[in-house]
């Protein structure tokens, strides 16, 4: 009988980046992984919301503010982490945007490269400044944010679905590219989830959506999702990459 390697389920010590960290998914994320032990950094472009939430984390978090379309202020910002921390085991790419548009809108294009720049050229931006310090863990893990829109389409958001379609497809990509280093990369879909991207949909709508669209007939709740997240970064998620997940409600298994 062969040894296996001891494959830890605790993050405890284990240092992670998290983006778009200031509020919903993200600011749940951040909160899960504090109170299984890890160190966070908490990046978002609102550094006082960043702030608030790094507080609720504890002692071992720290805010950064952080523009994810902005090249350089993502590699002055990961090499602030890695300075503060010593180093980082795990990367979320959580940052978004709300990208509605329809296709004949004057401002489409605008919105276009926004979403673009936003929720997917910056997921490989953050990756690439993360990698050689990603390349010192002995389990790097990364994981992007997509939706559900990566995986079907709504009307009138095709900004939103090419860019989280993209990520979909980037999170194969680096997973194949990574996977002899033992870096893995998987991708969450997150469905219809309570988040300030939903706080415009009347509580009525989003009743009535849910009972139509989900087999758990309601909305997600963030925290739903950031366990999701953890399960993922887990030391002993060793064999995971690749892969795309939805946390949806079982909305894109239902039919009817």
């Amino acid at each position: 009988m062969t040894d296996t390697p001891n494959r830890s389920r605790s993050i405890a010590g284990r240092v992670a980046i998290v983006t778009g960290a200031a509020s919903g998914m993200g600011a749940a994320t951040a909160k899960l992984f504090a109170a299984e032990g890890a160190r966070v950094a908490v990046a978002d472009l609102d550094l006082t919301a960043c702030q608030a939430v790094a507080s609720e984390c504890g002692a071992d978090a720290r805010a950064y503010a952080l523009d994810v379309t902005d090249k350089d202020a993502i590699a002055l910002v990961v090499a602030a982490i890695a300075d503060d921390f010593g180093g980082f085991d795990i990367l979320v790419n959580n940052a978004g945007v709300s990208s509605f548009c329809p296709l004949e809108d004057d401002g489409y294009d605008d919105v276009w490269h926004r979403a673009l720049a936003v929720m997917l050229t910056a997921h490989q931006r953050m990756v690439r400044a993360a990698l050689p310090h990603l390349r010192r863990s002995d389990a790097a893990r990364i994981v992007n944010i997509a939706s559900t829109e990566g995986l079907g389409a709504t009307p009138g958001d095709s900004p939103y679905v090419a860019a989280k379609t993209g990520v979909t497809g980037l999170t194969r990509g680096l997973a194949v590219d990574l996977g002899p280093e033992g870096i893995t990369v998987n991708c969450i879909c997150p469905g219809p989830i309570k988040t300030a991207m939903t706080d415009a949909v009347p509580d009525e709508h989003k009743t009535i959506f849910a009972k139509r669209r989900t087999a758990l007939r309601r909305y997600g709740d963030p925290e739903e999702v950031a366990h999701m997240t953890l399960s993922l970064v887990l030391p002993a998620a060793s064999y995971i990459t690749g892969a795309v997940i939805p946390v949806d409600g079982g909305l894109m298994a239902r039919n009817a």
